[in-house]
């Protein structure tokens, strides 16, 4: 507990209890005379210092003090433990107290899992099998791991938002209608969120690709649908390909999908992600540009608060990986001497 924290407990401890001391003179004792008991709860503009009642989680206790008990990992995290005893001190942050997620030992790294299409069965190494995708999400459950959005992620980035110690997002390449039907009921299940990374020209063709409807309808339920650019295309500058050429290419790759985002599901594309995670800092300009605010490409790490926001981190995850392979993806801290 800092300083500030245990001098704020302190007075509201000591002056309560100075404040009745005895009877004032020449007035015999009586039940208003009498000490009255310290609080349950101390609170400033930055803590709340509570004890466990019998019963409590760090959800309910969150849902009190916080009015979200979706904040019970700002407890968890703070106090080191899921784990509440009765009678034990509690301390509640109010606000954030390490956004940059870095501390003596080293920082925080936020891993963002590429999944492509999902089936019955295992299909090449991009369709993986439903089954091993259920079951991978639940690994992540029972682990401990906390799913949260990508804009949540850019806000991290931007050194807005504190996440979780163990925070990870998960997103999905092209938008395809296996999506909806193995992976969604999941992650809702769950409470999971998802970011869809679509590109224009594949959204409504044929029966494997979602349509604009669906994408509206899964965004209204909470899911992030974001770019992915309009042909799935090397966004590169092309060998011999003019200023001007180039221009118009991105004016269609990057500022179509922007018009079409607008027409159909009411807002701007904020997030890309490369076609193939392929980019150069030529193309970062263009899509700063069309006015998305952060990129993502396929290296295989996760990111930490000081990433470039246009060359955040993902890694795919392949139909023929091992559960061992797979917990190598999901590393959440990078240990580092920093003096």
């Amino acid at each position: 507990m800092n300083a500030r924290l245990l001098a704020l407990v302190a007075a509201l401890v000591v002056l309560p209890a100075c404040a009745a001391v005895g009877p004032a003179p020449g007035r015999p004792p009586g039940p208003s005379s009498e000490a009255a008991p310290a609080p349950e709860t101390f609170e400033s503009d930055e803590f709340v210092v509570t004890f466990a009642r019998p019963g409590d989680t760090a959800a309910s206790l969150a849902a009190r003090h916080l009015g979200d008990p979706g904040k019970a990992w700002v407890i968890e995290d703070y106090n080191g433990t899921a784990r509440l005893t009765p009678g034990r001190e509690i301390v509640i942050p109010k606000q954030p107290w390490n956004p940059a997620g870095v501390d003596p030992r080293g920082y925080q790294l936020v891993p963002v899992l590429v999944y492509h299409n999902i089936g019955p069965e295992t299909k090449g190494r991009l369709v993986i099998a439903a089954r091993a995708f259920e079951d991978q999400m639940r690994y992540l459950k029972a682990r401990g791991y906390r799913v949260v959005s990508l804009s949540d992620l850019y806000e991290f980035f931007a050194g807005k938002r504190q996440l979780p110690k163990n925070a990870l997002a998960l997103s999905f390449d092209d938008g395809y209608t296996s999506f909806l039907r193995y992976a969604y009921p999941v992650l809702k299940e769950l409470g999971f969120a998802a970011t869809l990374f679509v590109y224009t020209d594949y959204v409504g063709v044929g029966r494997q690709a979602l349509g604009w409807a669906e994408l509206g309808r899964l965004a209204g339920e909470g899911v992030d649908v974001q770019a992915h650019s309009k042909t799935h295309g090397d966004l590169r500058r092309r060998r011999g390909e003019s200023a001007a050429d180039y221009a118009g290419r991105m004016q269609l790759e990057l500022g179509e999908p922007q018009a079409l985002f607008e027409r159909h599901l009411g807002r701007r594309a904020r997030l890309l992600a490369y076609p193939y995670g392929y980019y150069d800092e030529e193309l970062v300009q263009k899509v700063r540009e069309f006015g998305y605010e952060a990129a993502f490409t396929v290296r295989r790490e996760g990111n930490p608060a000081f990433v470039a926001p246009f060359s955040a981190h993902r890694s795919q995850i392949y139909s023929d990986m091992t559960l061992e392979e797979f917990t190598k993806t999901l590393n959440v801290f990078s240990p580092e001497r920093l003096q």
